[in-house]
Parts: C-alpha cells; sequence; structure tokens
C-alpha cells in the first residue's frame, strides 16, 4: 500500500464569504458550514460554530471529540469510510490533510465524559489540541428528550462532516509538504528485513459500549473479533472515535489519524525491527469476552510469528484487565510486549496505578497519572458551557469559582494522558 499525504498548513482562522485556505489562513463560511450541519434534524435550532487559536483566552468545554480536516484527492472511496463515505478500504492514494487545523465538537452528552481544551494558561501546557487551529461547533439535540446514543452519532456525523467539508473545500491548494508511506502486504513484510526482530502493534480501542464505543469502517469494534489492518488504514481514517470516556485518555479521531505509535513504528522499520501489521482488538465488559478477544488478537500475533508487540490501551479500571490479559497470553507464547498506558495513582500518587497487573508486563510506558491536580484560572472566553466543569471525570461539585477558577484532576483535561502517546508530557533517556 501507498498513501500519500499532502499537507497544507494551517496558522490562521477567520470567517469569510468563501471557505477556502491561502497562504496559511484558512478561511470559513460560517453561513455554509451551519447550513451544513443543520441538515441533521437529530440537532436543534441553535448551533453555533466559533474559532479558537493556539494562546488565546478561551476555555472550550464540554469537549466531546476533536478531528482534522481531511480529504480524498486520489484514490478509492473518500474520507472516514463506513461514516460519511463509503466502505472502501482506506490507506491508499492521495489525502489533503488541514496540519494545524482541528474540528472541535462539544456538547452535553454523558456530561461526565467530557473534556477541557484551554487554549493558554497552565492548562493548555496538558492538552496538545491548544496548539491547533480549532474549529468549535457549539451542538445541541433537536429534544432535551432524545436518546443519547441519537445524539452522540450526531455529535459526531457533525464533526466529521465539517472536517470532510473544510478540506474538501481546500482541494484545489497546493500542499506545503507531501508525506509518502508505503507498507507491503504480509507476504513480503515476512521475507524483508532478516535478522530483525518481527514486531507488530495491538491496538485496543475503547469499545464498552453505553457510549463508550470505537468504529472501524463504520462498524462498532465491540462487535467484531480481533483483526489484522494495515497502519495506513489507521492514518487514513479507517477508526474513527464514537467515545464519552474521560477525557485525558480518550482517544480523539485527530489522535487515530496520527497515531504516534505506528509514526514511530514506521520510521523504525527495518532499521530496529520489521514492523509487520497492526491487529484492532476491542475492551469488553465481561470476562468471557475479554478472554475471547485476548485468545484471539494474541493468536492472530503468533500466527504471523511476530517476536513482539506494542500494546495500547484506551481508558482506565476495566480496560486494565484487557491490558493485562493481552500482555501475559503474549508472553507466555514467548512474544514479548512492551505496554503503553496511564496511571490512577490517586491525587498524591501512592495509589495502586492499575486496576490488574502481571509479573510478565515488566516493559511498560506511562503516560502521567490522571489523578494529579490542577488549578485552571479563568480564562476571557468559554466556548460551551463552564458549569460542567462540576460534573465531568476529575472534577467534583465545587471545582467551579465563582471567577471562573477550575480545580480538576488532569482527567478532566482533553488528551492530557493519551495512552497513545499523544500528550505533551514525556521524558527522555539520557
Amino acid at each position: 500500500m501507498r498513501l500519500e499525504l499532502h499537507r497544507v498548513f494551517v496558522n490562521k482562522l477567520v470567517f469569510g464569504n468563501e471557505t477556502g485556505v491561502a497562504g496559511g489562513t484558512l478561511t470559513i463560511n460560517k453561513k455554509e458550514l451551519l447550513d451544513l450541519i443543520s441538515e441533521d434534524e437529530r440537532l436543534g435550532k441553535n448551533l453555533d460554530v466559533d474559532v479558537a487559536m493556539p494562546g488565546d483566552s478561551v476555555r472550550i468545554i464540554p469537549v466531546k471529540d476533536v478531528i482534522e480536516p481531511r480529504w480524498k484527492l486520489e484514490g478509492k472511496g473518500q474520507v472516514f469510510p463506513g461514516m460519511i463515505s463509503d466502505v472502501e478500504t482506506a490507506g491508499e492514494g492521495k489525502t489533503l490533510v488541514l496540519t494545524g487545523a482541528a474540528v472541535v465538537t462539544t456538547g452535553k452528552i454523558v456530561r461526565f465524559q467530557e473534556g477541557i481544551i484551554d487554549m493558554s494558561g497552565p492548562g493548555a501546557d496538558y492538552t496538545p489540541y491548544s496548539k491547533t487551529c480549532n474549529i468549535v461547533l457549539l451542538l445541541e439535540p433537536a429534544s432535551s428528550e432524545m436518546d443519547k446514543h441519537d445524539y452522540e452519532a450526531a455529535c459526531r456525523m457533525a464533526g466529521l462532516k465539517t472536517a470532510a467539508y473544510l478540506a474538501r473545500c481546500c482541494a484545489g491548494a497546493k500542499a506545503d509538504r507531501v508525506d509518502v508511506f508505503e507498507h507491503a502486504n504480509i507476504r513480503e513484510a515476512m521475507g524483508a528485513h532478516p535478522g530483525l526482530p518481527k514486531v507488530g502493534y495491538l491496538y485496543m480501542l475503547q469499545t464498552q459500549g453505553l457510549l463508550h464505543d470505537t468504529y472501524l469502517y463504520g462498524v462498532d469494534v465491540k462487535k467484531i473479533l480481533p483483526t489484522i489492518l494495515s497502519p495506513l488504514e489507521v492514518m487514513d481514517g479507517a477508526i474513527v472515535s464514537g467515545n464519552c470516556v474521560s477525557a485525558c485518555d480518550k482517544n480523539s479521531t485527530y489522535v487515530h489519524l496520527n497515531n504516534p505509535v505506528i509514526a514511530d513504528m514506521l520510521k523504525r522499520h527495518g532499521k530496529d525491527f520489521n514492523f509487520v501489521t497492526c491487529i484492532v482488538t476491542n475492551e469488553n465488559v465481561t470476562l468471557a469476552d475479554k478472554r475471547r478477544s485476548s485468545d484471539y488478537a494474541v493468536k492472530l500475533a503468533a500466527m504471523l510469528g511476530l517476536d513482539g508487540i506494542v500494546i495500547t490501551e484506551e481508558g482506565f479500571g476495566n480496560p486494565d484487565a484487557d491490558l493485562i490479559m493481552n500482555c501475559w497470553k503474549a508472553e507466555r507464547l514467548g512474544l514479548k510486549t512492551a505496554l503503553l498506558t496511564d496511571e490512577y495513582a490517586g491525587q498524591d500518587g501512592a495509589s495502586q496505578s492499575l486496576a490488574d497487573s502481571c509479573v510478565e508486563g515488566d516493559a511498560c510506558v506511562t503516560a502521567g497519572n490522571a489523578n494529579e491536580v490542577i488549578v485552571l484560572p479563568p480564562m476571557k472566553k468559554v466556548l460551551g458551557v463552564v458549569e460542567e466543569a462540576n460534573v465531568i471525570a476529575g472534577g467534583w461539585q465545587g471545582s467551579l469559582a465563582a471567577d471562573g477558577t477550575i480545580t480538576v484532576e488532569l482527567q478532566a483535561i482533553t488528551g492530557a494522558t493519551s495512552e497513545l502517546g499523544y500528550t505533551k508530557l514525556g521524558a527522555y533517556t539520557i
């Protein structure tokens, strides 16, 4: 497979008469965009669009998803297959990317499982989306009695349609940079790079139901058995977030598109190891389903003759059991594992970090302690509903002070402890 990402860099957002990009400025026809998302009868009449730039004194709350604007220029199908386009296989051809821009959806859905993005101040240091030029969709349901699943789907589709619309309107722009990625089929991959260990990526997706869902080609991943996927399909929009989970370790659609584990493994492919494939698996709520999926995922890795796998998690608590089950089952079959997760070690950092563990899990990377407390000073402008600070995970009644100051755990900040490593926390080996 060969995928070209044609990147047009965006460093400024303005509203204007015609949507398009020039000289790094993305102009948005606000009425045209609102007309587009208003086509969905599940959404209310008081929809709005605003923008938030890095360094602005702006707080976005409650954040549901973040999506990078993209449009397929050449190749099969279109972006976000199975969601807003046909279900043809992604990962090949040429895709336009508005790099530096992001669509942010806001709306009260599950309430306690949405997040905060501060565009400046100490909170901005913890979320990667403080550095993107954000097009913020302010959404509401058509009826207060609407089923939350229908409303979540409407919000998800509004974000995806906006991302596709913005990039489609810029399809004629000349790319500032073209990134080319190639990945071999399994037969070629198995014979390539003799002497290097064969490794795979076991990609755990949040699928616990009750609005804890992720979609692969439009299919709810909790309904699938683990399957093999080219990393280029992931980079080209095959996976879409539908999650309402804790903001800090929610894998947004933006992060799936820009998965740093895949990016790094592709860079090291052929040098340090032979990156053979991705295996997508789910996170379940019953023991039988956990056992079935972990057995199947590890079996696929063993059938491919992999020497090792990198395993990433999404969420915490219940999914920790899936993570650890995948780990020890792989290790006992002779596959080396490296785990990427985050921690819930209490506000003092002294509690048990994960809900489960095993002796085989001796190579684990942490994205940080989500219980760490931070004070967010008031912002001049709030996009959304600031009172949600009192109910979102990581907050509590009284988190929001009268002057707009918010005291919360990092858990409340979108992407603060991303378990894909798409975070501003990090460390270097010296």
